[in-house]
């Protein structure tokens, strides 16, 4: 792929998005493509290839080759390749962020920060062996028992389209350091940012069929979970295809490890601080245009803090649509965010922002837009208080005491995340070792650990063990191996001898 020129929003071409597959860029073997949308200017911006089984078994077929090498590869001297990968996504950062901001809609400085935290994996995955190799032991006098981490051989992950670039991070360089050959199905929606960074890979030293792209929806995604060459699979997306999913690989023997929705809940005491957590709410509901699992769309107000919504509104008042707030993925979503927002003002809920029909920037004018949208009196039981809305849309849900509220996040069917908005540590205590969800936050809307705290959540939120990061990500794509040994007769009387 040719290096992708934007440096400002204007519509650029980025060509199509082919299969990468053996080291070359192939177009499906049906030829058939998507359009690819630019989501803030609202024209399409490249296509996309769209593949099918016949694409996934070439795939696996040069992955199985490639893997062989790539396992019998120290690993020392795959981490190597890792870092120089590292090394050339630090210096594409501009490009890479500019790609993003156009095929996601996000705005740049988001696009950045999504690539920096993929980066981030990228580098817990280097330290993989100085950190979490296996370990050995002298259990007895002449006998050791040691334990190693082996790779499962092929394995594949499907993303989405919210963060298009740091989402596959998650996944790839922990198959990868594994000695593992990684198949990844990026979003149809956001296929480019992924093929400047496989090439980038290839360009750093990984050898062609180690890594590869197979672009498509749908039937691309049955292809991989049904392949009997694929040992493990990893998804990020909705809770029904997540479950779904999980079900159709674990049904075929194969490991497997899929993320879902979220519906997550900060719950805001009077005695916290007013600025820090009206700023903090405000980041959390509308960053990224609400476009992510970790976005905090409830606000639970336990008692008298009308200051703090007020401060809230004032500030979403003030965000601006294509600076502060990207756009919506599509035209379908912005549909589905704004009947969101009808249906809870029809139920009763009160509306204090209202970022339907918001004027869009000057310069794109056709695109995708909500703008940021406040719904008060909302209760738990409307769509607004329970169903994930995935926009720029903020519910306030009242409570008279911290257990009610409480009692509402532990509710609901996911458990991603939770925070607690408190100047006193009791307080937050007391909700963080209640909470129902993997991921707590105490003053922090967006509880993302960072490297080389893992990231996932519970429930309805994840189905699989584990996390998809961390120590719990390389667990997942390798399996382990006991090794006892015994060299030297040994005297001592013991049960091991």
């Amino acid at each position: 792929m040719p290096h992708f020129p934007a440096t400002d929003y204007t519509l650029t071409d980025a060509g199509t998005a082919q299969n990468r597959i053996g080291g070359r860029w192939v177009a499906a073997l049906s030829g058939d493509t998507l359009g690819v949308l630019n989501p803030r200017i609202g024209h399409d911006m490249g296509r996309v290839a769209m593949s099918d089984a016949g694409d996934v078994d070439e795939a696996v077929a040069i992955a199985e080759v490639a893997q062989v090498g790539w396992a019998a590869t120290p690993i020392k001297a795959r981490a190597q390749i890792l870092h120089n990968w590292r090394v050339l996504l630090e210096a594409h950062l501009d490009e890479l962020s500019w790609l993003v901001a156009h095929e996601n809609g996000k705005i740049v400085s988001e696009a950045r920060a999504s690539a920096l935290k993929g980066i981030e994996c990228l580098e817990m995955a280097i330290a993989v062996p100085n950190a979490i190799q296996g370990g050995i032991l002298e259990v007895s006098k002449g006998i050791n028992c040691q334990h190693r981490y082996e790779a499962l051989g092929v394995v594949a992950g499907v993303v989405p389209f919210n963060f298009p670039v740091m989402v596959p991070m998650w996944m790839a360089p922990l198959a990868l350091i594994a000695g593992n050959a990684f198949i990844l199905k990026p979003s149809e929606k956001t296929p480019f940012g992924m093929c400047r960074f496989v090439e980038l890979a290839e360009e750093a030293g990984l050898p062609p069929g180690v890594f590869q792209l197979v672009q498509g929806g749908r039937p691309a995604v049955e292809a991989l979970v049904d392949h009997p060459g694929i040992k493990a699979f990893a998804f990020v997306g909705s809770t029904r295809v997540a479950k779904l999913v999980y079900g159709r690989a674990t049904a075929l023997g194969k490991r497997a490890l899929c993320l879902g929705g979220a519906k997550n809940h900060l719950v805001v005491v009077p005695d916290a601080d007013l600025q820090m957590t009206a700023t903090n709410v405000v980041a959390s509901s509308m960053g990224s245009a609400g476009q992510r699992c970790m976005a905090a769309s409830v606000m639970i107000a336990v008692g008298d803090v009308q200051d703090i919504v007020d401060a809230v509104v004032a500030q979403c008042k003030a965000l601006t649509l294509g600076v502060e707030v990207g756009a919506i993925v599509d035209a379908d979503a912005v549909a589905r965010i704004t009947q969101h927002i009808d249906f809870a003002v029809a139920a009763g809920a009160t509306l204090l922002l209202d970022g339907r029909n918001a004027t869009p920037p000057a310069d794109a004018p056709d695109g995708c837009w909500v703008g940021p949208t406040v719904l008060d009196n909302v209760t738990p039981e409307m769509p607004a208080g329970c169903d994930e809305i995935f926009g720029p849309v903020l519910s306030i849900i009242r409570a008279d005491t911290l257990d009610e509220a409480i009692a509402i996040e532990n509710d609901n069917p996911y458990g991603n995340a939770a925070a607690i908005y408190t100047s006193d540590g009791g307080t937050a205590e007391y909700a963080i070792s209640r909470f129902e969800a993997g991921m707590c936050g105490v003053n922090v809307g967006v509880p993302v650990p960072r490297e080389p705290f893992a990231f996932g959540g519970w429930n309805d939120s994840r189905f699989g063990h584990g996390d998809i990061t961390g120590a719990d990500g390389y667990r997942f794509w390798t399996r382990g191996k006991k090794v006892t040994s015994k060299w030297a007769l040994s005297s001592d009387n013991t049960w091991m001898s």
